[in-house]
């Protein structure tokens, strides 16, 4: 996978249409990240460059409520390549 703004952009998209808010903000994020489970807000460390934001976004997916029939179908391709890169990890 090309760490690419579209990449980022197909990616954040998945999460949106599931309704998580993501935002990028300051703050002490050890891992770049912060999830909001009741509010389904997910805040990411906006100093990372595209490629840390692809791979934080990839790490966290399989945290996320993702209800895959709910996706586009453009949204469930990149859900299923975001995950098979998950398991090979």
């Amino acid at each position: 996978m090309k760490y690419t703004q579209n990449i980022l952009d197909k990616i954040e998209k998945v999460a949106e249409e599931c309704r998580y808010v993501i935002r990028y903000e300051r703050g002490n994020f050890q891992s770049g990240y912060c999830i909001l489970q009741e509010k389904r807000v997910v805040v990411l460390n906006k100093f990372l460059q595209t490629e840390g934001r692809i791979n934080t976004l990839i790490d966290l997916m399989p945290q996320l409520d993702i209800h895959f029939d709910s996706l586009t179908l453009e949204s469930q391709k990149m859900y299923d390549e975001v995950m098979s890169l998950v398991q090979e990890k």
